[in-house]
């Protein structure tokens, strides 16, 4: 089925299909340019008995009116299987990391798949561990569920990203697939350059659909991500990581394309298929079977307002929620994890054990108190607080830097290598802190460091460097034990 570009702006062509019956919504052209290579689009909706307008999943510059158009007849197919591994892709699946094509017999997927039945889809509580303390504590992530990163510009939101991929690769041994959603060109390169000197690209695909792209590019290249990770899933049975960063850009170049189709917008100025939009993507990331994927998303906040519509639409699918503080990052507490608006669905008692729920709550209790106590410590110091007070506020920031650590991906710019704690000793750090063992530490010797041996061991090196004097809170430590 042949047809003809009777339009052209921008991204969005009308196509004229005479005397031959519509491509379907979702279907995938073809374009031929006069004197250029052919560009991707998409079918949005139905003008009329003859035209269809379409979005460009690819490039219109020098695109002219009259140009050739073949129907596919099918969504968008990209290459999946063994030979993507190690490759960064586009939402089409061409190759763009200057590496050999794929062979000609690949298998190939379409981008637009129904969910699997609600029967057939598997609930777990196996839980994911990270060997990131605060996340493991309070935010446990299940294996098979979605967790999302909340946080505005520059908190550390694709830092966390990339050390979950390195705890993916080095504690599960599992395939990883990164969706780059509407990202800068530079953090595709660092990530690709970073992956393979670290050798852990031999087990992820990166599909990217960068700032500078058109916005159908960003659109679609999260369901590029999930086509390939459901393969592996479908028919390799097995787990796999998929990671996408920005899901909030995803929304965003959604929102260009329905501004672009002369959608009426919608709250705040969103598109007013924001829900089902969200949810065509979400719904799809489940556990068939024994295989499943675990899914990791960072969302950006703009200007901080976590009632943003496109942010609470994104929250209400997720299973862990992970909050990202600027007051925290400020401080230099990272990763910057907001103790107290952080939550997760498995810290239940039948989950994750009445130990490991005790500890988290009574450490939120801590970190709530001390965060209401600082109007009045600002104000009126420290030492005008109750003997019970003083010794919560103390254990609470001792609490606040020993969920702190090191991460492997910052290590050339920290220069402190990488810790993964394991949950156990997380639980045990933070129960001997609540229980009084670390009151005449130095707060610091906890600050950046993996399991409490660890601070224990930097407590005593700064002993026996410089025997110091009596600290000026050493009073207030007696008098709250008194």
């Amino acid at each position: 089925m042949n047809g003809r570009v009777i339009a052209v702006r921008g991204a969005v062509l009308d196509v004229s299909f005479a005397g031959a019956s519509l491509p379907k919504i979702d279907e995938a052209l073809i374009v031929t340019p006069h004197d250029g290579a052919p560009i991707k689009a998409e079918v949005q909706s139905h003008l009329d008995e003859a035209t269809v307008r379409a979005i460009a999943l690819q490039s219109t510059s020098g695109l002219q009116r009259g140009a050739a158009v073949e129907a596919t007849g099918a969504p968008l197919e990209v290459p999946v299987g063994e030979q993507v591994l190690g490759r960064l892709l586009d939402l089409t699946g061409a190759i763009g990391d200057k590496g050999k094509p794929f062979p000609l017999d690949m298998p190939r997927r379409p981008i637009h798949r129904t969910p699997p039945p609600l029967a057939a889809q598997k609930g777990t509580t196996n839980l994911f561990s990270t060997g990131i303390k605060v996340i493991d504590l309070l935010t446990p992530l299940a294996q098979g569920g979605k967790a999302a990163m909340f946080g505005g510009a520059g908190v550390g939101k694709t830092v966390l990203v990339m050390e979950l991929i390195h705890a993916m690769v080095e504690l599960y041994k599992g395939i990883s697939v990164f969706a780059g959603v509407g990202e800068r060109s530079r953090e595709g390169h660092e990530m690709l350059h970073d992956m393979r000197s670290s050798g852990v690209l031999e087990r992820t695909v990166l599909v990217y659909g960068q700032m500078n792209e058109p916005p159908g590019a960003r659109w679609r290249v999260p369901f590029t991500a999930l086509t390939i990770a459901e393969y592996f899933r479908d028919e390799r049975r097995q787990n796999v990581l998929l990671l996408m960063d920005n899901v909030f850009r995803y929304v965003q170049a959604g929102s260009e394309v329905s501004g672009l189709l002369g959608r009426l917008p919608s709250r705040v100025g969103y598109q007013p298929t924001l829900a089902s939009e969200v949810a065509a993507l979400q719904e799809r990331i489940v556990s068939v079977g024994a295989a499943s994927v675990t899914a990791i998303e960072a969302v950006y906040v703009p200007a901080d307002d976590f009632t943003d519509p496109a942010v609470t639409t994104i929250a209400s699918h997720i299973d862990s929620k992970i909050v990202l503080s600027r007051q925290m990052a400020a401080e230099g507490m990272y990763p910057a994890v907001d103790p107290i608006q952080s939550s997760s669905v498995l810290l239940d008692p039948l989950i994750v054990g009445d130990e490991h729920a005790a500890v988290a709550i009574e450490v939120r209790r801590n970190l709530e108190h001390y965060r209401e106590l600082q109007d009045v410590i600002s104000l009126l110091g420290v030492e005008e607080l109750g003997a019970e007070d003083r010794r919560i506020v103390e254990r609470a920031r001792r609490i606040q830097r020993f969920l702190t650590q090191p991460f492997a991906v910052t290590e050339a710019f920290s220069g402190m290598p990488g810790r993964s704690v394991a949950v156990a000793d997380t639980i045990a750090g933070c129960k001997a802190i609540l229980a009084g063992e670390c009151d005449a530490w130095q707060e610091s010797s906890l600050y950046m460091v993996g399991n409490l041996e660890e601070a224990r061991e930097k407590e005593k090196a700064s002993h026996q460097a410089t025997p110091r004097a009596a600290p000026a809170s050493q009073p207030q430590t007696a008098a709250a034990h008194a």
